[in-house]
Parts: C-alpha cells; structure tokens; sequence
C-alpha cells in the first residue's frame, strides 16, 4: 500500500459526492465525506423520536463480522461488549446497536435480537431452527433534553433494524445522535454547551475501505482536527467559545470560580465505530480500536475524562485479504476517519431548545 500524506488523506475525504439516502429526508443536503456504509457488508438504520431528542441506530453485518473495542473511559454504559476482549472466545457479531436514553434504554437491545432472529442471522446453536444472534449495545445519556421518560425501546430499535439500508448514513439529529449535545463541563459556571449528533466518513484507497461513524455526545468541546480550532462546544455569555481546558487552567489559578466541574458518571459518551473491510481478527482489531481512539482525541477535548462512557469498537468484514499491509497504517488512517466521523457530527447537527448547533452562530 501506498503512502499517504495527510494532505492527501483529507483531500481523499473531501472527494465524496453528495448521495441521496432514504434515511435523511429531514437532514439538510452537504457534501459527503463518505459513510460507514462504504464498507461492503455494512446496512445502518435509525429511528428517530419524534416526541423529543433521542433515538437509536442499528448497524447489521450481512455475516457476521470480527469486532473488538477500546475502553479506554470510566463509565461506559453497554452490554455483552465484554466478549470483544481478545479472551474470549466469541470472535464475531452480528450487529452494534448504539442508542439514546442512558442505561435506562438498554433493554431496547432487545428489538435488535428479534429483527435478526426473525431474518434467520446467528449462530447455529445445534437445535433446529435456533439462531443466537450476537448484538453488542452501547449508550449516550441524553435524558436533560426534553422528557426524559421517553427513551428508545424495543419497538424503536426493531424500526431501526427495518430501516438499515447500505444507502449514505444520514447525519445530524438522527439516530443515537438525536439528543446528543457536547460543551457542557462547566454549566456550573454558567457556561452553555452546544448540540452534538452523529456523523460518518470514509476513505478509499485502492481496494482498501475504512469507514467511521460517531455518536458525539462529549463533556469537552469538539475540535477540527486538522486545524485544532474549535468547532463546538461551551460557550461564554457573548457567545464565545471558553475552551474548556483552557478553562480548567483558571479553575487551578481560582480564577474561574469555585462550582465543580460537570463531569458525572455516565452523563457524556462518544461513541465510535471504525470499519474496514481488510481482513483481521479480533486481537489486531483491537490495536486498531486503540489506534482509531487516539483520532478521538485530537477532535474532542478534553477526551476520556473520569465521568465519560467513551467507546471505540472496530469491525473487519474480512473481505479483503492483504496479509502484508501493516497495522500501524491501517491503526494511523482509521484515527483520522474517527476525527473527521465526530467533526461532522456538530457541524450536521440542528440547535434544538437551549443547545445552539454550529450553523447558528
């Protein structure tokens, strides 16, 4: 495989055509940087609320896929992630569900096993007419906004399952986005966040595809990682941005007041997968899941903080096999698509009551 400049990397993003998708009939049209769907294998489906701000996203492998995940946070909220440690022996799933509503909407999983179960995909469990399939979920706390008994459930997720299309993902307020908001640290100080969302990206090099989606739902701000300039997050009175780290800085000096900083557990997650159709399994997936987190971090900031439920999942559809390509490329390119997943998130996010987005400052 080549290499490539990052020069090169963020024109190879930027060269996508805009694609229509059945699923962003409310999303405003804007070029595409690509989507996780580019990767052969991979349908997404979201179901949006629309009561309030939340919902929840389906993605379904046509085969059942290698998966790993980096935990790299305090308090992730998810089930059966567990069995992507490279101990157990469970090497492949059938699908990730990521939704909204906190671990009070973690049941809603269910809708997912019974989409697949329905559709005859698991694994042979030696009875006959028995499929198990392997669903791995994950949360973003989005409950300040709006009513917060309204919460993805099975019905919910099982229309995300129906709605999956290998179509463009659509981004924004869809999805496990729809109530996701980021820049809210120091609300205590009367700092006010921004709305977060989901976004998606990809790049093609070659035969080679890696992919990214990213629920963005951060305690810190988001930054463009290529220029570090900050695209979202909390703001002052005047509508500047504070820099939340730079923030911090007078916490230490005394400067900035005495109120905690807003950092619960459980209250602010990004979520992330990062997708390549290169064959590999599950130990090397999780390098690259460590790799693809560090693009993570150069697009929120500050990231992996004590409260957060940060979570990277890798996914390989193992259908191209290219033994010699190294994983320190494969890590080093799936840590920009993951940064350039989250910047899209903000900047395709829609301001709902008290959470501005970016296009409307």
């Amino acid at each position: 495989m080549s290499d490539y400049t990052r020069r090169e990397f963020a024109a190879a993003l930027a060269a996508g055509a805009a694609r229509p998708s059945v699923l962003s009939r409310t999303q405003t049209s804007r070029p595409s940087a690509g989507s996780l769907t580019d990767v052969a294998g991979i349908t997404v489906g979201h179901f949006t609320d629309p009561r309030r701000p939340t919902g929840c996203t389906a993605i379904l492998f046509e085969s059942a896929a290698a998966a790993a995940v980096d935990y790299n946070s305090s308090a992730p909220g998810e089930s059966m992630g567990v069995m992507l440690q490279p101990v157990s022996p469970v090497d492949r799933i059938h699908a990730l569900f990521l939704t909204g509503g906190g671990v009070l909407a973690l049941p809603s999983s269910g809708g997912v096993l019974r989409f697949l179960e329905e559709h005859k995909l698991g694994f042979d469990w030696g009875t006959p007419g028995l499929r198990i399939p392997i669903v791995v979920s994950a949360v973003i706390d989005d409950l300040a906004v709006g009513d917060p008994r309204i919460r993805p459930d099975v019905e919910a997720a099982y229309k995300a399952c129906t709605a999956a299309s290998s179509s463009a993902v659509a981004e924004g307020n869809v999805g496990a986005g729809a109530g996701a908001t980021v820049g809210k640290m120091h609300r205590g100080r009367g700092l006010t966040g921004m709305k977060g969302g989901l976004g998606t990206a990809s790049i093609k090099l070659g035969d080679v595809v890696i992919a990214a989606l990213a629920v963005v739902n951060a305690a810190g701000d988001v930054l463009d990682w290529r220029s570090g300039q900050i695209v979202a997050g909390a703001r002052r009175t005047d509508g500047r941005f504070a820099d939340s780290v730079e923030f911090m800085r007078g916490i230490v000096s005394g400067t900035s007041g005495d109120a905690p900083v807003d950092d619960p557990a459980l209250r602010s997650t990004t979520l992330a997968v990062v997708a390549t159709n290169v064959t590999l399994d599950k130990t090397p997936l999780t390098k690259v899941a460590m790799m693809a987190n560090c693009g993570a971090a150069r697009a929120v900031r500050p990231y992996h903080t004590t409260g957060d439920g940060d979570s990277l999942f890798a996914v390989s559809t193992g259908r191209l096999a290219r033994p010699n390509l190294q994983l320190t490329v494969l890590g080093a390119l799936a840590a920009d698509v993951v940064a350039e997943a989250i910047v899209r998130g903000v900047r395709a996010a829609r301001g709902v009551p008290g959470w501005p987005a970016v296009n409307e400052i």
